[in-house]
């Protein structure tokens, strides 16, 4: 990898533009860079402001010499081979890493990636460093798995309730991906989830109370900023009430402006003032806000009037991924972008189609429909955010900096230690009368345990099956414990093999996922406890599942199903520790749902 001298050296004779980039090496002051940014603003290209507003996805482990597979893909959807054609093409501002595009293998081909990436971008005439990014929120959401650390989820933090582990997650979250050369995170989720029918956000949201939730998304975020990683809060104007996923359809939300008041903005107005660096918008409809029947994304009284101009936000403002269907259901996807940047947005996110975005947005400043004063306000944004990070002065990982940072014993350690500090115990004792506790279980009572349930792909670099990872970690603390995975819609006769596998058993632990009143897994669970031997349920995604399973003598919540949090479960059931959250959500009963049976804070402990 060249030093920082070398690629400073190499790149200022490129232009006027590159020439610049050596200079910020030696000022000092963010007012000084700001001065030269919009100097150099104000040289670049029509087509290179283009491309910077653009952030998309690209196919390949390599930025030259990618898998012949990840090549016949870039050709199909980009019309380019690698991703250094692409960025030499569209001079794109940022690309982003998916696990299902093979750009994240391990933790040094991600950092030779973003260092391949970053050579492309400042050998092209201007030299501007790309700003790289991710989906990494950790829980159910992640694109950078094993060996890198993955920490509990949003919700499992608000179960743990503690300020301080929310700020640990985002400092070493940060230092990993900036390690490997990802400066921006499209993280943390700042939807106050108020929907238990929610399909898209869920255990994604800190929780239901504003107020939680804007305290650690607040403390998450200084958390990154201190590792040097742009935190994002999303999605403004907030996705927390909707029973519909924005990827697959278009969400509608009713509240009312003074609703929405109370309970959306609080999160975003904290994000604020915790100085986060880009807030990304969300493909929905909130009529009380906008009733010209635009999704938010589009919406220049929601961004700039509501997030630029009441809320004061003058950071970086990224759409979510315009290739779902939130956003494409009333325009089309030459329209959507020119919109998004009309309505006030910096960032166009993965467009379906980028050389129907990027060309659509260049026509529209060539006639007149988008200002290049407008355009620019953009680009000076990201440039600013650019300069933040420290792009500008060391674009590069750091090799050594993968190995002495990523997935370190330590950073291990602490993930373990915060998701002991999350798993809720729920239910602890058996419905019938003189039915005692069930939980901590006793190698010495409970020698045998057959680990059964839903074992839901695993979210990226995680070990899975749930079953098989939480039975590994059970036999580890002194118990011989067996997995039999059966699904999330197990069959009679599946359940009928799971039911005689338990007579062989001394305690049957059952993984739930989103059980509901005609689940068969909620048949599973009375079958099982039927037979008489003690049943702990382990709701592996929604803590509401305990709605629906009345028979159980013990139920644990652990918000999401990734290795670190079901071995603090297993930590949980053996008692080697003690159980510790609380609900971040209220669970309501199952006949009648507009009843509370387990209120906000409710946990039990040893």
């Amino acid at each position: 990898m060249p030093s920082r001298r070398t690629v400073l050296a190499a790149t200022a004779g490129l232009s006027a533009a590159a020439g610049l980039t050596a200079a910020f090496a030696l000022t000092g002051t963010a007012h000084a860079d700001d001065r030269r940014l919009r100097t150099l603003v104000a040289r670049m290209s029509l087509e290179e402001k283009v491309g910077q507003v653009f952030v998309t996805r690209v196919y390949g482990h390599s930025a030259t010499d990618p898998d012949q597979a990840d090549v016949d893909a870039n050709l199909e959807e980009l019309g380019v081979r690698t991703a250094a054609e692409l960025i030499a093409r569209y001079r794109v501002g940022g690309i982003i890493y998916f696990t299902w595009a093979h750009n994240t293998r391990d933790p040094h081909q991600i950092a030779d990636l973003s260092n391949g990436l970053q050579r492309a971008a400042l050998q092209q005439p201007g030299g501007i460093p790309l700003l790289i990014s991710t989906d990494q929120e950790h829980g159910i959401v992640c694109r950078i798995g094993s060996p890198a650390t993955l920490f509990p989820g949003a919700m499992a933090i608000g179960a743990g309730g503690s300020r301080a582990d929310a700020r640990t997650l985002g400092r070493l979250a940060g230092r990993e991906l900036r390690a490997m050369g990802v400066r921006q995170d499209y993280s943390p989720v700042a939807d106050v989830n108020v929907d238990p029918a929610n399909p898209v956000i869920g255990v994604r949201s800190f929780g239901a109370e504003p107020e939680t939730v804007a305290t650690l998304v607040a403390e998450e975020i200084r958390g990154y900023r201190a590792a040097g990683v742009a935190a994002t809060a999303k999605h403004f104007p907030g996705h927390g009430d909707t029973a519909v996923d924005s990827h697959y359809g278009f969400p509608v939300i009713t509240h009312t402006r003074e609703e929405w008041e109370k309970l959306d903005e609080v999160p975003f107005r904290a994000a604020i003032a915790a100085g986060v660096d880009s807030i990304m918008t969300a493909h929905i409809l909130v009529p009380a806000l906008d009733a010209s029947g635009d999704p938010a994304t589009l919406s220049h009284p929601v961004v700039t009037g509501l997030l630029r101009e009441r809320l004061g936000f003058d950071g970086v403002v990224v759409t979510d991924a315009l290739d779902m269907a939130g956003v494409r259901t009333k325009y089309g996807d030459d329209r959507v972008p020119v919109l998004a940047l009309k309505a006030g947005v910096d960032q166009l996110l993965n467009p379906p189609k980028l050389d129907v975005a990027w060309n659509a947005v260049l026509k529209a400043v060539q006639d007149g429909e988008l200002t290049e004063q407008r355009l620019d306000e953009s680009v000076l944004r990201i440039l600013r955010l650019k300069t933040r990070l420290g792009l500008f002065t060391d674009p590069y990982a750091d090799p050594d900096g993968v190995r002495r940072t990523v997935g370190t014993r330590a950073h291990l350690a602490t993930a373990d230690r915060i998701a002991e500090r999350t798993t809720t115990l729920l239910v602890n004792g058996g419905p019938l009368v003189g039915e005692g506790p069930l939980l901590p279980l006793s190698p010495r009572a409970h020698a045998r345990i057959l680990v059964v349930g839903a074992d839901p792909a695993s979210p990226s670099g995680t070990t899975g099956p749930p079953t098989t990872v939480l039975a590994t970690a059970l036999t580890e603390l002194g118990f011989t414990a067996t997995a039999r995975s059966t699904g999330t819609a197990p069959s009679d006769a599946t359940i009928a093999q799971a039911v005689a596998a338990a007579g062989e058993a001394d305690a049957v632990v059952v993984c739930t996922y989103n059980v509901t009143a005609t689940s068969s897994q909620r048949t599973l669970v009375e079958r099982l406890s039927a037979t008489g031997r003690p049943v702990v349920a382990v709701a592996i995604r929604n803590p509401y599942d305990v709605a629906h399973l009345p028979t159980v003598r013990a139920c644990l919540a652990t918000y999401s199903w990734t290795d670190v949090e079901l071995r603090a479960a297993a930590r949980v059931i053996s008692g080697a520790v003690s159980p510790r959250g609380t609900l971040p959500v209220p669970v309501q009963r199952a006949d009648d749902p507009a009843r509370v049976l387990y209120p906000v804070g409710h946990g039990l402990t040893y």
